[in-house]
């Protein structure tokens, strides 16, 4: 079955507070039936280009993300991103990463469903992001990889030896193989401390502020 695991809060716990929603792209991974029947109308939902009719036609009031975009203070920027490489490209589709920055607040880089690749690296580079969210479960399709496995997220971490990484799309989807457990061995074993590759169970909040990344 997928997910492979239950929410550990209600959906209203999820929903309640929330400014907006952002799909980064409609695979049922991550916005499923469930999501269109529980996601309020009333949120503002913003997408990828090309998304936008298929939210529209269901009820939700869509924007498409075709540039930096400022929403309640924060700006939020669109980047490069493949959800694989060859041939399964076009069968996987177009994807997004996103780069959130706003004032006196960490900047933060949410990689996506995306593999390790030159626009990534160039991301993390170019725009040195205090927060790096990466899609870590290793999934693959027809015998390539569809995401981040354990080694492209131990190389973000050194790609950015100053900012916390976060590893998340794990041990929830049977197509991602990766567990916490091997992911965390091997950052240990790279001398990747645990304060900056952070990989949260299911239902964990973390925080951060500037002075995290400012002393």
């Amino acid at each position: 079955r997928n997910p492979t695991v239950d929410l550990p809060c209600s959906v209203d716990e999820v929903i309640d507070g929330a400014d907006a929603v952002i799909v980064s792209h409609l695979h049922p991974d991550h916005f499923d039936e469930a999501a269109f029947g529980l996601i309020p109308r009333h949120l503002p939902v913003i997408c990828q280009a090309g998304d936008g009719g298929t939210l529209t036609d269901a009820g939700f009031d869509a924007t498409e993300l075709v540039a930096t975009t400022r929403f309640r203070g924060v700006e939020i920027q669109p980047v490069a991103a493949a959800h694989g490489s060859g041939p399964v490209l076009e069968r996987m589709g177009s994807v997004i990463g996103l780069l959130f920055t706003a004032d006196n607040e960490p900047a933060l880089y949410w990689a996506g469903d995306t593999i390790l690749n030159d626009d990534v690296r160039a991301t993390i580079t170019e725009t040195d992001p205090d927060v790096i969210v990466t899609h870590s479960g290793g999934a693959t399709t027809k015998g390539t990889t569809i995401i981040m496995d354990i080694d492209d997220t131990i190389e973000v971490a050194r790609c950015a030896p100053s900012a916390i990484v976060i590893a998340v799309h794990l041990e929830a989807v049977a197509h991602a193989p990766v567990t916490r457990a091997a992911l965390r061995a091997v950052a240990d074993a790279a001398g990747i401390a645990p304060d900056r590759l952070r990989i949260p169970d299911d239902g964990d909040v973390i925080t951060f502020s500037t002075g995290d990344f400012n002393g």
